[in-house]
């Protein structure tokens, strides 16, 4: 057996977002987020395509990013809990990068792996700002799925989908952890 390295097992075993009405400033700096990105790249890429890319947002991106969901919401007048589940997100949060899934679509490879990439990245993500320190959560919801919101908030191209929002900065992390699956339950044996 190859050597263990117990502190990542314990931190794997241990992990946790950190919600987002907890994350605080300070938030991390370019040099520190530049790091963090490094890091979430180092994720499985069959073919090496990096087939996703990132838009880092602060506060006034992210208060337009909301505006433009609550626009949409408007406009096809939703309203209660969908919206709420449209905007909040972006109202409650101060920095975030959007894990853009980029497809290369010449390329032979599926483009189903290079989705699953994208969201091996928002995972890498998290995990690197909680190991260096930060708190952090993946949220998408339904508006990032929507075409038009993905135009119109984040100038994405047709083909180009997000994949999450990772939202980074300090955290309290006494905030109760949640309840986790009993694996054997989910787990067959062939």
């Amino acid at each position: 057996m190859a050597h263990e390295n117990q502190a990542v097992v314990e931190f794997l075993n241990k992990r946790r977002s950190c919600p987002i009405r907890a994350l605080t400033a300070p938030y991390p700096e370019d040099h520190a987020i530049e790091a963090l990105l490094s890091s979430a790249s180092r994720c499985p890429d069959h073919g090496a395509l990096a087939p996703w890319r990132f838009i880092v947002l602060n506060q006034g991106a992210l208060a337009r990013v909301s505006s433009e969901a609550q626009a949409i919401c408007d406009a096809r007048e939703i309203s209660g809990v969908e919206r709420e589940k449209a905007q909040r997100q972006f109202e409650i949060s101060s920095f975030a990068v959007a894990v853009i899934s980029s497809p290369k679509l010449q390329s032979p490879i599926p483009e189903i792996e290079q989705v699953y990439s994208a969201g091996a990245v928002c995972l890498s993500l998290v995990n690197a700002a909680l190991a260096a320190g930060w708190g952090a959560n993946w949220i998408s919801g339904w508006i990032s799925h929507d075409a038009e919101f993905r135009k119109r908030a984040l100038a994405l191209e047709e083909h180009e989908k997000i994949a999450g929002f990772v939202h980074i900065g300090s955290c309290d992390m006494s905030v109760p952890d949640r309840a986790r699956p009993d694996v054997k339950q989910l787990t067959t044996y062939l």
